[in-house]
């Protein structure tokens, strides 16, 4: 991430298509898709720098930006792995085995809930309900939700996650279109 944050042209045509869905003078409207067009165009996470740099582009003031940034969880407000691994611990998902699962992840991956692989690889996030109560124990990579897990079903997503890796293009490549698809969700 530069020092001084500035989206690429490309995100700042998506921002000016984001924000033209909303009345003049209403662009705040616009904070949550800018917010995920800035963490997926300039590292993967919200810092104070990016946060004040969304303030700037959308005239307001930059607290307005840190109160949402920091009630969501899908905001990242410190640098994460290149996969994201939230699992529910909350009423049905505790229920059903979430401890279990959040102490498999921690012993299989040698990290602590809310820590980061040395590699980089993986962040493992314990989160309040990700609304698939039906199905839990639940555990979200990026926006793919995976149900009933079980240790097994752990080890085998963490070994595709890892088969993934191998063949994706760095994230800085598909930052853009990364960003394109996160801020258009919802936004018609």
């Amino acid at each position: 991430m530069p020092d001084t944050p500035a989206f690429s042209p490309a995100a700042l045509g998506e921002l000016g298509r984001i924000v033209s869905h909303y009345p003049e003078g209403k662009q705040k409207s616009a904070l949550i898709p800018v917010l995920h067009l800035a963490q997926a165009e300039l590292g993967g996470w919200l810092s104070v720098p990016v946060m004040d740099y969304v303030a700037s582009l959308l005239s307001i003031t930059p607290i307005e930006v840190y109160e949402v940034a920091s009630f969501y969880t899908m905001f990242n407000k410190e640098p994460v792995g290149r996969f994201k691994i939230e699992t529910c611990r909350t009423g049905p998902c505790a229920l059903n085995g979430a401890e279990d699962i959040i102490g498999h992840l921690e012993a299989t991956l040698g990290i602590r809930d809310g820590g980061t692989t040395p590699d980089g690889m993986f962040t493992l996030q314990s989160t309040e309900c990700l609304g698939a109560c039906g199905q839990g124990p639940v555990i979200m990579v990026g926006e793919t939700y995976h149900e009933l897990m079980t240790a097994a079903k752990v080890d085998a997503l963490l070994e595709e996650l890892r088969r993934q890796a191998a063949t994706m293009p760095s994230a800085a490549s598909t930052a853009t279109a990364a960003a394109t698809t996160a801020a258009t969700a919802g936004v018609k």
